[in-house]
């Protein structure tokens, strides 16, 4: 495994990427002053980009079924955390570009090379947040929801015992 992005494990049976680049901003405000350079305040971090440049051969390295499979991930819109073979943990990643270049086609339209580029962009680590009601991870539990139970409380699919009996 050469990284993985959510459920994507980039290796060669996938789509092996043989150069990866990694970019990343910070951010500083400004402010003008005169007869001086411009005062500047850290303002947090900025982008933090990774760029990956990988080629398939099919029926050699890799397979063409795996730039489907990034595209459905990007059309999905989900933030996808980023791993490296190393077990290094980078965050939450959106996936920005895909670019594909298909060459030396078969009989049948089959390209037997594809030169891929894709670019990853990290988000809030807090987009990968999963709530059980499905609102959005930002948000307020809604009503019903089991987030607001108190913790003794038993869930509303676990019916309450019977109580017994006395005989005599």
């Amino acid at each position: 495994m050469l990284l993985s992005l959510g459920q994507f494990v980039f290796g060669t049976l996938t789509a092996p990427f043989s150069e990866m680049q990694r970019r990343r901003t910070w951010k500083f405000a400004s402010n003008s002053r005169v007869g001086a350079r411009d005062a500047r305040q850290f303002a947090g971090p900025g982008d933090d980009t990774f760029t990956m440049q990988g080629m398939i051969a099919t029926g050699v390295l890799g397979t063409p079924i795996s730039m489907n499979l990034i595209s459905e991930m990007a059309n999905s819109g989900d933030a996808h955390v980023l791993v490296d073979g190393r077990g290094i943990v980078y965050g939450a990643y959106v996936i920005d570009e895909l670019h594909e270049t298909h060459s030396y086609f078969t009989i049948l339209g089959v390209p037997q090379k594809i030169e891929f580029t894709l670019t990853i962009t990290r988000v809030d680590d807090r987009a990968l947040a999963a709530s059980v009601d499905g609102g959005a991870a930002t948000s307020e539990p809604t009503s019903g929801s089991l987030d607001k139970a108190p913790a003794g409380a038993s869930p509303p699919y676990v019916k309450p015992k019977k109580p017994k009996a006395k005989k005599g």
